[in-house]
């Protein structure tokens, strides 16, 4: 391949990987910018899990073996399997210069420093592939995993040449990873609650949209749990907003708890002293029952005066709910009179009999305040 056509074969491939807008988009803009650029017919991006001693495949592309998914869950190989790769994974390289990338043949080893490995020879063959080439990938310093590009058996055998350039393509890779990550932590801090590590505003009413059109769409039973913390404010007054801090820390990590029980669930701080719960899928009474286990443990906190909890679910009958928004205003009337009754167990839209109060004052913004008051005027 000439410079030129490399040139153009580097900058498709960043190109490719700086438009993903998640890693698995990214993983297979790696793979697949690797493939044609050294003119595979098959690649693999992997990572080395440090911690489990193997490799795992994060992506496959091009022409996929019958045991080769695109994703696969669980494709991984443990790395005293592949002696060929110890010595970039122990990172004995990092006392100078960069790892190289090698060659192995369905006959075994030719281009590079590594010897010969049975189990690649082995999967060449299997696979009807007659070479490949191995990267390796080093992020910030350390070493991340491997870029891995095959041909078929006939096709011309991968030299020198090849394995300089999939050295160079597997630093192209790094960066588009460095960028990945960096964007999946700016998502991460645009989506999360900085005090409780919980989700945040933002991403219930992102992910509320979503699971409102699944129930339109396919009949989803979709719940919302809203929770006010009571006693936040004494809290705060009398000993610190430190404390107050305390406090809140340690009802995320109960609602944390409790969403648990709901398979999916998210868990968020709404803001202030206020909080929910997004269930997709579980019944109506499990979801109360959590939110019913959430008030329980709520009240054994050393600080705080326990939680008001309301809840509204599609399963129950609170009539049509097309929006987030209606589903949302009726969790927070049953939250506002769980409040006002200073209830020990969560209010739920829709279980007080044909005249619900929670469901008028959730579909009758007018007379709101009015209602509001009344429920807080109960004792």
């Amino acid at each position: 391949m000439g410079e030129d056509r490399r040139l153009t074969a580097v900058v498709a491939l960043a190109q490719g990987m700086a438009a993903a807008h998640t890693p698995r988009e990214s993983w297979r803009a790696a793979a697949l910018g690797a493939c044609r650029a050294l003119a595979g017919n098959f690649a693999a991006l992997s990572v080395w899990e440090r911690e489990r001693g193997r490799l795992r495949v994060l992506a496959n592309v091009g022409d996929r073996a019958f045991d080769e998914e695109e994703f696969p869950d669980d494709e991984a190989y443990p790395v005293h399997q592949f002696p060929e790769i110890t010595e970039f994974l122990h990172e004995r390289w990092a006392r100078g210069g960069e790892p190289n990338a090698w060659v192995e043949t369905a006959e075994g080893s030719t281009a590079g420093r590594a010897g010969y490995c049975h189990q690649r020879v082995a999967a060449l063959r299997r696979r009807g592939r007659g070479c490949c080439v191995v990267a390796p990938i080093v992020l910030h310093g350390r070493a991340w995993g491997e870029l891995y590009v095959a041909r078929p058996a006939g096709e011309p055998v991968f030299d020198r040449a090849d394995a300089d350039f999939a050295t160079v393509l597997a630093s192209v890779v790094a960066a588009g990873l460095a960028q990945t990550e960096r964007l999946e932590e700016a998502r991460r801090l645009a989506y999360t609650d900085a005090l409780t590590g919980l989700a945040n505003r933002r991403a219930v009413d992102v992910r509320l949209d979503e699971a409102i059109e699944q129930h339109r769409r396919d009949g989803v039973v979709v719940s919302l749990v809203v929770c006010d913390l009571n006693g936040l404010k004494r809290v705060n007054d009398t000993r610190g907003h430190a404390v107050g801090d305390q406090l809140l820390e340690r009802f995320g990590s109960v609602l944390s708890l409790c969403g648990a029980m709901l398979p999916g669930a998210l868990a968020a701080r709404l803001g202030g002293d206020e909080f929910c719960l997004l269930a997709v899928g579980p019944a109506a009474d499990e979801v109360v029952r959590a939110a019913g286990e959430l008030c329980r443990r709520a009240a054994d906190l050393e600080l705080g005066e326990g939680v008001a909890c309301g809840v509204a679910s599609t399963q129950d009958p609170i009539g049509p709910v097309r929006s987030g928004r209606r589903l949302f205003r009726l969790a927070d009337a049953a939250q506002y009179r769980a409040k006002a009754v200073r209830a020990t167990k969560p209010v739920v839209a829709g279980r007080e009999g044909p005249d619900d109060p929670v469901v008028r004052l959730a579909d009758e913004p007018s007379p709101a305040k009015a209602e509001r008051r009344r429920f807080r005027g109960r004792r």
